[in-house]
């Protein structure tokens, strides 16, 4: 089963379990996200193609990492007009894997990594604070500054 995605200008013929480098997407590496623009599935012998998005049709990855292409210089030269023009550019890019293809509008599963719930450890931490803010108000101040005489002309 493979589909036929839209995102960032592009089309990405994707699967499951498919790395792919797109456009930047909002979001950080564990994330979950849906691509909903999705131009074509194929199913074994049966292809569905949208007109131009199929309904119901879902693809969902998961974003691994948030990385930048490579550096690309952009340099404009006119022949004995002395005119140079250097530029670079290096791209945002998004690196995501394909968890799934959804399609008759099902609901994506869990994700597999669920982020670990915060420890009841925590109460020592938040006590060690007022004692951190008492310290630092124990520590002399700086003598405030002495008011500056105004210039007087030169006689």
């Amino acid at each position: 089963m493979y589909a036929v995605i839209k995102t960032g200008g592009k089309q990405y013929r994707v699967a499951a379990n498919d790395k792919i480098l797109i456009e930047k997407l909002d979001g950080a590496a564990g994330d979950q996200v849906n691509f909903t623009e999705v131009l074509m599935v194929s199913n074994g012998g049966t292809v569905d193609i949208g007109a131009p998005f199929l309904s119901g049709a879902t693809v969902v990855g998961e974003i691994e990492k948030q990385a930048r292409g490579p550096h690309i210089i952009i340099f404009k030269k006119r022949r004995r007009k002395h005119y140079r023009r250097r530029n670079g550019h290096r791209q945002d890019l998004t690196s995501v894997t394909i968890t799934e293809i959804l399609t008759g509008g099902a609901k994506p599963t869990a994700k597999a990594k669920a982020k670990p719930e915060a420890k009841p450890e925590a109460k020592p931490e938040a006590a060690a604070a007022p004692v951190a803010e008492a310290a630092a108000e124990a520590k002399p101040k700086k003598a405030a500054a002495k008011p500056r005489k105004p210039k007087t002309e030169k006689e």
